[in-house]
């Protein structure tokens, strides 16, 4: 029986110089709502009888993500390969919008840190919106699959 999810994710670690305790959580939200809930099908994979779950490596070479997709066991299934230029300015802005709302919550009024909060999704849901355009013929997925993966690859950018 099919079982097109995703049952394990990691992320190259040896990318990202620095996150700070607010990043850190998000990473961990991200991950475990991911884990608890997905859908992910990776066409190649799928085509040639791989039905899940899966385990995927998210890591950036070559100035491109790459998703590396394995079985539980670990037998290697597909490398998806993206190119990152139309992710920069999404994922600039989601920073930019990150960085105000911390600093919000900290210190701004309920109806202020409420408004940052919307545009951060605003952004937020823009950016799932061109991943799941982007694996469009490579995996499908559900919206909410690839604003946890945005948030990943979002995690994987930063260079402190």
């Amino acid at each position: 029986m099919a079982d097109y999810r995703i049952s394990n994710i990691s992320l190259d670690d040896s990318t990202i110089l620095w996150r700070n305790a607010d990043v850190e959580q998000e990473r961990r939200v991200a991950i475990f709502d991911l884990i608890e809930e997905n859908t992910f099908k990776p066409v190649r994979s799928a085509e040639r009888g791989a039905h899940g779950p899966y385990h995927l490596a998210l890591s950036v070479r070559d100035d491109r993500l790459a998703l590396d997709v394995t079985t539980e066991r670990g037998d290697e299934l597909e490398t998806i390969l993206l190119g990152l230029a139309r992710f920069r300015r999404p994922i600039r802005d989601y920073f930019a919008i990150c960085d105000s709302y911390y600093q919000a919550i900290r210190k701004a009024t309920p109806a202020e840190i409420e408004t940052i909060d919307m545009a951060r999704r605003g952004v937020h849901n823009r950016a799932a919106e061109l991943l799941v355009e982007r694996l469009e013929g490579k995996v499908e997925t559900d919206f909410a699959t690839a604003r946890r993966l945005f948030t990943l690859i979002c995690v994987l950018h930063i260079r402190g």
